[in-house]
């Protein structure tokens, strides 16, 4: 089955739809405005007006009178180039692509194996991989936080659930009380700031001294620099031997990880429909609480 993407872009803060694109690919090879608005099936006052819409938003010309008719003007020229370059990205992409912060990738790269789907993951955080499916680029976003998915109003799939342990460098911790002094290191955009906000309901008196990017690093400042780092209790699963693990915070950090599918073809849904069947049984025996 054959699969043919639409993508929009952002330029100078606007976000410009996939037909304005279309119009000037099709103005190049025509040379005329009315050629154009005819093959695209639409008037050309229509067209017309979706071209002086676009240069009013950006501020300059996009297409120009020339002694053969119509043309793009450079600048034109420059940012149809630039969404066919990222065109031939979308249609070029053979496997599924999934995107997402550490916790929910890593998940999936264990579902996939298991229900034998070949798929390319990239990870990073909930806020890149949001902006990435925002620009077409992603198959399924996969979220550690829930609350990303409330904000950019995305329809969520609940995958697994999870909460956040408490972990140090060999520290066993029995009460809040504890932590009143005690410095941290953060994990930017993850499900951590369940536990920051309950730190503060609490009135509890800690800093968060570091920030990083992956819980991986924030694993490596809690051994070397002596710090304390909240992780899900899904990650920490094959490292129980290496850091002490206190429960301390586990009913108040409970929350979903979830994926959103922005490609929702036959082979997708299916694998969609495994995870929340079969696939729970893979989920719980890798730390997670099944969501059924």
């Amino acid at each position: 089955m054959k699969f043919h993407p639409s993508l929009n872009l952002k330029i100078k803060g606007e976000t410009f739809n996939y037909r304005l694109f279309e119009a000037l690919a099709e103005i190049t090879s025509t040379w005329s405005q009315r050629e154009a608005a005819k093959k695209l099936g639409i008037s050309h006052a229509v067209l017309n007006r979706r071209i002086r819409n676009a240069e009013d938003k950006l501020g300059f010309k996009l297409v120009e009178t020339t002694g053969a008719g119509s043309g793009l003007t450079p600048q034109g020229m420059v940012i149809l180039e630039e969404y066919q370059r990222y065109l031939k990205r979308l249609n070029e992409r053979e496997m599924p692509l999934i995107c997402g912060g550490p916790v929910a990738t890593g998940l999936m790269d264990r579902l996939l194996r298991n229900y034998g789907l070949e798929a390319e993951i990239h990870t990073t955080d909930d806020l890149n991989a949001i902006k990435m499916a925002e620009m077409d680029l992603v198959d399924i976003l996969v979220l550690d936080d829930p609350v990303h998915a409330f904000m950019y109003e995305l329809d969520l799939i609940p995958l697994a659930r999870d909460d956040l342990v408490l972990v140090s460098d060999g520290e066993y911790f029995n009460t809040v009380d504890e932590l009143n002094g005690r410095n941290f290191v953060e994990v930017i955009h993850s499900a951590q700031r369940l536990a920051w906000n309950t730190l503060d309901q609490l009135r509890v008196d800690y800093e968060i001294t570091e920030m990083c990017s992956s819980p991986h690093n924030a694993l490596k400042s809690v051994k070397n620099e002596n710090l304390l780092t909240f992780q899900n209790r899904s990650f920490m699963f094959p490292f129980t031997n290496s850091f002490a693990v206190s429960d301390i915070l586990t009913r108040d950090t409970s929350h979903v990880v979830g994926m959103v599918l922005y490609n929702q073809n036959d082979e997708i849904k299916d694998f969609s429909n495994f995870i929340q069947g079969r696939g729970q049984k893979i989920i719980q025996e890798w730390g997670f609480k099944r969501i059924d």
